[in-house]
């Protein structure tokens, strides 16, 4: 444990941040389970929005400093993708 003042400030701020930023991926990862769970069903209306959303999700998550940027549009595209493949079959 830290002697200094500063850095015993600093570890409860990093224990506060990791909290938030574990709770945000969390719920995260819960909307992308129920887009997944809609695109293996074949409910195009439902997965469609899902992945409204969890893209939603993902730009809170971005503009909470969880994620990057590129990051969430990487995830974003290849969730879109996979609906694009459900709705050119369906």
């Amino acid at each position: 444990m830290a002697n200094i003042k500063s850095q015993m400030k600093r570890n409860r701020q990093t224990i506060k941040a990791t909290l938030r930023n574990r709770s945000i991926k969390s719920e995260l990862h819960t909307y992308k389970r129920k887009f997944l769970t809609a695109l293996e069903a074949g409910d195009v209306d439902v997965a469609t929005e899902a992945l409204r959303d969890v893209s939603r999700k993902y730009d809170v998550a971005v503009s909470k400093g969880v994620l990057h940027k590129r990051t969430a549009a990487n995830k974003k595209s290849g969730l879109a993708a996979r609906l694009n493949k459900l709705t050119a079959t369906a």
